[in-house]
């Protein structure tokens, strides 16, 4: 079986954000595997060691994000694709474009993304990507079983569980519950060096700027306003009441 998981380098969750000028600042910063993806990433090892065939990982990012690829390797991918070419960074319709493009280059038999990305929360990208291929798809999954060429999906749905079926290839992604993510180990890392690991620009997946150019634009970014202590309303409810009303209308604008 030929498994291909898409991943994101995201922040550290432990890491501290700060904006200056419009811009998330990076300096100094910690870097990892987005920890959705990191759940698709052993999923797919998991299959692998059961099933056999091969796990290529590919992401796309500026340079640093190979250390994203390295660490998936070390954790028992064969092959990573890196798609560094800063013309491909932009919105989950940029990401979908170019992610099918490397999709197509080999024959998978299914496809592996976390629910989400940290960052951004979009969970837009692989159901794109599984519209751009024309595949099937089956998201928030915390138990996967492959039997030959059907797939059983057991999915998270609002704290209920929802089971779909669906037949080879389909793309499907990680929710948290699905496993637990191995550490990688020594020899790992060792290997994770001399494995395949490709650079690729739009030019190498026969796209142009045009063909990938977002759909969206980010107008501002900022971080949320320090949280106000709460305000304890007295006297009678019909009073307490008035005067919560005059608030979200004067103070707070949340109604009309």
């Amino acid at each position: 079986m030929n498994i291909l998981v898409c991943l994101k380098q995201t922040f550290d969750t432990e890491e501290r954000i700060s904006v200056e000028n419009g811009v998330v600042k990076e300096d100094g910063v910690k870097f990892v595997i987005n920890p959705y993806d990191e759940y698709a990433v052993e999923e797919a090892i998991r299959l692998k060691e059961e099933l056999g065939g091969e796990v290529t990982v590919a992401t796309i990012g500026p340079e640093r994000a190979e250390e994203a690829l390295r660490t998936a390797l070390a954790m028992g991918a064969d092959d990573a694709v890196l798609v560094d070419d800063p013309a491909a960074f932009g919105d989950s319709y940029t990401a979908a474009k170019v992610l099918a493009k490397v999709a197509t280059r080999k024959s998978y038999d299914l496809i592996i993304g976390g629910n989400q990305a940290v960052d951004d929360g979009s969970g837009q990208v692989a159901v794109r990507l599984a519209e751009e291929l024309d595949i099937p798809h089956i998201s928030t999954l915390t138990k996967l079983v492959v039997d030959g060429n059907q797939v059983t999906g057991h999915r998270d749905a609002e704290g209920d569980e929802e089971v779909v079926t669906a037949t080879l290839p389909v793309l499907v992604t990680a929710q948290q519950g699905l496993n637990d993510p191995r550490y990688p180990s020594l020899i790992g890392i060792r290997k994770a060096g001399k494995k395949p690991l490709e650079h690729l620009g739009l030019a190498d997946l026969g796209l142009t700027e045009a063909d990938v150019a977002p759909r969206t634009e980010i107008l501002e970014t900022y971080l949320p306003k320090p949280k106000e202590a709460g305000k304890v309303l007295q006297g009678e409810l019909s009073d307490q009441v008035k005067e919560l009303v005059s608030s979200l209308r004067s103070v707070d604008k949340v109604v009309g």
